[in-house]
């Protein structure tokens, strides 16, 4: 595998019971990009992003990380390597703090001096929870805890960032805000594997696309490339 291709999904079967999701997946993701999944509801999306993080149990093919097969590991080792996924719904910890909600992210890091560092680094990244720090998590708005969600991610340093519907329930000037946050933690160095509802703004944001649908890719190409089409948007992305 290519030294610039963090993430290869082959031939990459997921299913519920009998029932398969994905249908024999190959994705790419190079290393310092954003790369986004599209697709309708119920195409696979999620379910491509919980068997690449350990969530799910792939049923065939293989994920490769950094040119190390990670095919059925644990969830929680597969985040030990760097492969951090941003869950749909946000899933802050009711009756926790920001900063305990943060700090659980950190929770492979045994050097204290790292931890507040990072902690540091979110906070500067997201200046509203530094100022909400001992607040209850789940009481922020949605937008907040959004950046939450996101920034105790970050707490884990990871080396791809699974994103997985950011942007859900949140109002249009929040959506903007979101994304801009996507934008620049890409621009930082970050790479991001992005589901996203938002097929226009995805593939503004995202250097490569792939659009799925009923567990199978039926395409892929440049972000712009797409984008530009006027017949890949009608057939596929909505109006």
């Amino acid at each position: 595998m290519s030294s610039d291709i963090i993430l290869k999904l082959e031939g990459l079967v997921a299913a519920y019971g009998r029932i398969e999701a994905v249908k024999g997946i190959d994705l790419e993701v190079k290393r310092g990009q954003i790369v986004t999944l599209l697709g309708a509801n119920g195409a696979g999306k999620t379910t491509t992003l919980k068997a690449i993080s350990g969530l799910v149990q792939p049923k065939a093919g293989r994920v490769l990380f950094e040119g190390r097969d990670i095919t059925g590991m644990a969830a929680h080792k597969i985040a030990r390597e760097g492969v951090v996924h941003v869950p749909e719904g946000r899933h802050v910890l009711r009756g926790l703090s920001v900063r305990e909600n943060l700090e659980l992210g950190a929770f492979t890091v045994s050097d204290g001096a790292l931890r507040r560092d990072r902690l540091d680094q979110v906070f500067a990244q997201f200046p509203i929870l530094k100022t909400r720090a001992n607040s209850d998590g789940s009481l922020l708005s949605g937008g907040e805890q959004q950046m939450l969600a996101i920034g105790r991610a970050l707490m884990h340093g990871p080396k791809i960032l699974l994103l997985d519907e950011p942007s859900m329930g949140l109002a249009p000037k929040l959506v903007l805000e979101t994304m801009k946050i996507v934008k620049r933690l890409n621009e930082a160095g970050t790479t991001i594997l992005l589901v996203e509802q938002n097929a226009r703004l995805a593939l503004k944001l995202a250097h490569f696309g792939y659009v799925l649908e009923s567990g199978v890719l039926r395409l892929e190409g440049e972000a712009a490339n797409l984008r530009a089409d006027p017949t890949i948007v009608q057939a596929y992305l909505g109006n």
